[in-house]
């Protein structure tokens, strides 16, 4: 086995690029498995596996970021660790960490400052379990049109975790929050390779920060954080994006203002009115920082451009939204003139995924089968896509193109 706090600084260093890309003669191009093609104009990608990881999709080397195959997903609702997907947006990720001496610190406008060890998290504090997605924020960015600039990511980039830690809350009250606290930032022990790029931190508001939910997680599924999904703990912020799910996680910072760092104040902004998009091609006016999910639903067992036989053919998927719970998810295969609800599954939470089936019946001839879910407060999904320049927050209506024959 590797020792932990060296696991990628031997073979794991290779695998992650450390001297290039996933180009042929870097150290990744031995780790490569095979090219898929994702469902969008230049949507050819590697194969790649990492250290903890099976193969996933590769986009960038430096920093890793690696999408889950959608296949994975009709696997069951939990995505196994080693098919989570990675996110990260600084090249310099830690490769060497003693959990041992691994400390996170809490300071700012607090009654007394602290520094615990993950010992600390695990036996001063009761802990708590939460079943919950992690999305990026551009997940199914690869879909927008017309195109946008960032990480052309199919609908992968996304899982679902049983998540063991401690309320960030209970933290924040052994530490003592000062009256005049308005938000809470974090940091991780990633950082960037030039000086001159901001390091990645993000904030909270403090009563969202003190929800109870906000977690320090250590475990995911059971086990030990993977180190690609940000061991030894880190940042969970249920039914939001993954922006604030800050990996490694090492300084928690209570503010009497609100924090003006480069990844609040100038990215991972959304345009400010009430569906969040502007016409296609259009630009932001006043903007605010991301937020919860959108609603989202998917069909898993059956792939865009699958031949079926005719007659009766059994659908299943998953639908998730941030925060308030799945009540409902429909079917269409008549361009969504009609639609019929489907069964839903084991019910693990309101933050996680719901699973869903049916029984439909088709005859012979292309189908598109169109998927939507509904939350408990009546949102739902759009039937075209709607479209900001980030390419954030894609929730439209499915379609699923078959032919029974």
């Amino acid at each position: 086995m590797f020792n932990r706090r060296q696991i990628l600084k031997s073979a794991g260093g290779a695998a992650l690029g450390l001297s290039g890309g996933m180009l042929a003669g870097s150290p990744l191009a031995a780790f490569a498995e095979e090219m898929i093609k994702l469902p969008f104009d230049n949507g050819e990608r590697p194969l790649v596996k990492y250290p903890g990881k099976r193969p996933l999709i590769g986009h960038t080397a430096r920093p890793p970021q690696l999408e889950t195959p959608f296949s994975v997903f009709d696997e069951g609702i939990i995505t196994p660790n080693d098919a989570f997907f990675v996110r990260y947006h600084l090249a310099d990720i830690p490769l060497e960490i003693d959990p041992e001496e691994f400390r996170i610190a809490i300071k700012g406008k607090v009654d007394k400052e602290l520094s615990l060890s993950l010992n600390d998290l695990k036996t001063d504090f009761e802990p708590i379990e939460i079943v919950a997605v992690h999305q990026c924020s551009g997940n199914s960015r690869g879909f927008v049109n017309p195109r946008v600039g960032g990480g052309q990511l199919g609908n992968g980039a996304m899982g679902n975790a049983r998540w063991k830690g401690v309320p960030l809350k209970g933290v924040l009250d052994k530490a003592g929050v000062q009256a005049d606290a308005v938000q809470v930032s974090f940091g991780g022990l990633d950082g960037p390779a030039l000086p001159e790029t901001p390091d990645f931190a993000k904030a909270l508001d403090i009563d969202h920060a003190r929800d109870g939910e906000v977690m320090i997680a250590y475990e995911m599924n059971g086990e030990d954080l993977p180190w690609l999904n940000g061991f030894p703990v880190r940042l969970v912020v249920p039914g939001h994006y993954g922006t604030y799910w800050v990996k490694h996680l090492n300084e928690i910072t209570v503010l009497d203002k609100a924090f003006d760092g480069f990844w609040m104040k100038s990215a991972y902004r959304i345009p400010d009115n009430a569906c969040a998009c502007t016409e296609p091609g259009g630009k932001m006016d006043k903007t605010r920082p991301i937020g919860r999910f959108t609603v989202r639903s998917f069909i898993t067992n059956v792939t865009d451009g699958a031949k079926l036989a005719a007659g009766k053919v059994p659908l299943r998927g998953i639908a998730f939204d941030g925060g308030y719970g799945i009540t409902n998810v429909e079917i269409s295969a008549d361009e969504g003139r009609t639609w019929r609800s489907a069964t839903l599954g084991e019910d693990l939470g309101k933050y996680s995924f719901r699973g869903w089936t049916m029984e439909i019946d088709l005859p012979k001839g292309e189908h598109r089968l169109m998927v939507r879910a509904t939350n408990r407060i009546g949102q739902s999904q759009p039937l075209e896509p709607l479209w900001s320049p980030p390419g954030y927050m894609r929730n439209v209506v499915e379609t699923t193109r078959v032919v029974a024959a």
